[in-house]
């Protein structure tokens, strides 16, 4: 990936409705060459696809909690058992597999404490191989959904 592909994703990062003309212009291509680099990007996997940036609190789902899972064994199927599941979870917005202890992060969204504790005590805790959940409430935001940095040392 050579300058003009980092500044291709920089610019999408920032504003993924550019039409290519527009895209063209910002990155000083003309439009053939901006529209063959972009479909390479795309078909490499290097972009893995568009879409709209919703503000939580306007949908009402205001309510962030970081949960930590302890996995009670941690065979092959009962990790792909969880992994299955959570993935199946509209409210987890992330799932990291750590390594050390606990097991997993879990990012997850609801709209209030109350829909937490039930999504907590009837789903999260349901799952395959869970032997201990620990949940911090996000207070604030302050980096959230950064783009990647296209360059780097």
């Amino acid at each position: 990936m050579d300058a003009v592909d980092q500044k291709i994703l920089a610019e999408l990062q920032h504003d993924g409705r550019l039409t290519i003309t527009e895209l063209a212009a910002k990155i000083g291509l003309s439009v053939s060459p901006c529209h063959r680099r972009l479909r390479e990007l795309e078909r490499s996997g290097v972009i893995v696809g568009y879409r709209a940036i919703v503000d939580a609190d306007a949908i009402g789902l205001s309510f962030q909690a970081l949960v930590f899972v302890t996995m009670r064994q941690e065979d092959r199927d009962t990790l792909l058992g969880f992994e299955q599941a959570v993935a199946l979870i509209p409210e987890v917005l992330q799932a990291q597999r750590l390594f050390g202890d606990p097991d997993y992060l879990l990012r997850v969204v609801t709209t209030d404490l109350a829909a937490y504790a039930q999504l907590e005590d009837e789903t999260l805790a349901a799952l395959p191989g869970v032997q201990r959940l620990n949940s911090t409430l996000v207070m604030k935001h302050i980096v959230n959904d950064r783009p990647l940095p296209t360059t780097h040392a």
